[in-house]
């Protein structure tokens, strides 16, 4: 066992607390020697730490919720982007304090010098936390324990966090247990892929006797046991699951007034952008700017959905519907920028305005693919129990090119744990995936439909 394991969750606690540290002092600096020496109302000792310890707090919050904590759980550009992104935010809405504070608008240059110091701390600290980091904890040696489906998927995502992890092995589990148990006791970390549950169980269960760390891919039974409620009527504990087809009637009236206030908001700020982009579309090829599209919502209802248009016009005159590719030829230059940034989806605001959409939910899928994929996924419709969404849970933490049975688990996992916080988180962190291009991905010529069950 690694001598740094039992330090690892207060190894991490001191990187979190020295980055705000040092970001909320020099933001202290800057507002004590700037900003508190020209409002017009300048504060003295304890209301200078007030505003300090308020930057400090939004901080934190910021950075909790795009990640920027996450030593080891995300790549070290996601990383450092994150933490920037926190920044940005957080100064975004201290201008606005301050400026109400100064009863106008007051100069931003300042907040300016703040984030460009705060990106050289971060690269600075973070960079030299991480080489720290990866130097007392080395990536893990894992053993995959294969079953009757492919596991490339996985295997591919693994492969791609070479600093955290290494698959140094792969058995099957129809080997037999006596063998299987043997290669494990060989590592002191497992990753169980989908493999029948029986098995599953039996693995798991002695890996935990002999305090074995488990990874384990989650089965749609598993998602919607997570969600059950523990009852404890007798000696016997049960898990009740009500399997409620959609949102509660209260949800589902503040889910609708969120979408009407967020649209109509949506749609004043956004009045520029359709401008400049509806021009720029007009211009490459002459074509019409909004796209429409038949896709389905909540209980398999059809409706049309609206795009800036991103690709060729007749993109698909031959009547077959396929998934654009990384290097499609059928994208125009400007689509590239709109898909790159996800701004091809604005549109979607009169969606939702309409209602045939909601803010927050399930991507919404075409017919025909839909009904490829419940071909090989029977359970692709139980994503169908909620509005589609402009972002959502499978699109925050998934990729564009994700499986579509991934992209299903991640669904379900926002549909059963649904709550109006949980909108609100996913709104706030829709900006952070606009600009990653790990979530603006084609899809991979060679990406096989499903994953396997």
């Amino acid at each position: 066992m690694n001598q740094f394991e039992p330090y690892k969750r207060l190894i991490k606690l001191g990187f979190a607390l020295i980055l705000i540290a040092l970001l909320t002092g020099l933001y202290g600096a800057i507002w004590i020697n700037w900003y508190n020496k020209i409002i017009w109302a300048p504060f003295f000792r304890r209301g200078n730490w007030m505003m300090i310890f308020i930057y400090g707090l939004l901080l934190i919050f910021f950075m909790q919720l795009y990640g920027g904590f996450k030593i080891a759980l995300l790549k070290r550009g996601n990383l450092i982007y994150s933490q920037i992104l926190a920044v940005v935010v957080t100064n975004i809405i201290t201008y606005f304090q301050i400026s109400v504070q100064d009863k106008k608008f007051t100069a931003p240059l300042p907040l300016a010098v703040n984030l460009v110091g705060a990106v050289i701390i971060i690269l600075a600290w973070t960079m030299t936390f991480l080489w720290l980091y990866r130097g007392m904890f080395p990536p893990r040696e894992l053993l995959l324990i294969s079953g009757d489906h492919s596991d490339y998927h996985l295997i591919e995502k693994m492969n791609a966090r070479e600093d955290k992890y290494i698959i140094s092995q792969i058995i099957s589990y129809h080997e037999g247990p006596e063998r299987v148990k043997a290669e494990i006791a060989r590592y002191d970390s497992v990753i169980v892929g989908d493999i029948p549950a029986h098995e599953r169980n039996y693995i798991i269960k002695y890996c935990f006797g002999r305090n074995i760390r488990t990874y384990s891919v989650p089965k749609i039974s598993d998602i919607l046991l997570r969600s059950s409620v523990e009852l404890n009527l007798f000696d016997s504990p049960l898990l009740l699951s009500r399997n409620n087809q959609g949102l509660q009637i209260e949800q589902a009236i503040m889910k609708r007034i969120i979408d009407i206030i967020g649209s109509l908001v949506g749609i004043v700020i956004t009045i520029p952008v359709f401008l400049i982009v509806g021009i720029s579309i007009k211009v490459t090829d002459g074509g019409p700017v909004i796209y429409h599209q038949t896709r389905l919502t909540k209980n398999g209802k059809k409706f049309q959905i609206y795009k800036f248009r991103t690709m060729v016009q007749n993109a698909e005159a031959d009547g077959k519907a396929r998934l654009a590719s990384e290097d499609d030829p059928r994208i125009l230059p400007i689509g590239r920028l709109l898909r790159a940034t996800r701004l091809d989806e604005l549109p979607q605001i009169y969606n939702i305005l309409k209602g045939d959409m909601s803010i927050v939910g399930p991507r919404p899928e075409r017919p025909e693919l839909a009904a490829e994929l419940e071909k090989e996924i029977p359970e692709f419709s139980f994503r169908l129990q909620v509005k589609a969404g402009l972002t959502g849970y499978a699109q925050v933490y998934g990729k564009y090119n994700t499986t579509p049975y991934d992209k299903l688990k991640l669904d379900l996992t926002y549909i059963r744990n649904y709550s109006v916080l949980e909108d609100l988180k996913l709104i706030i962190m829709t900006p952070k995936i606009m600009l990653m291009k790990e979530s603006t991905e084609g899809v991979k010529e060679e990406q096989e439909p499903t994953n396997g069950k």
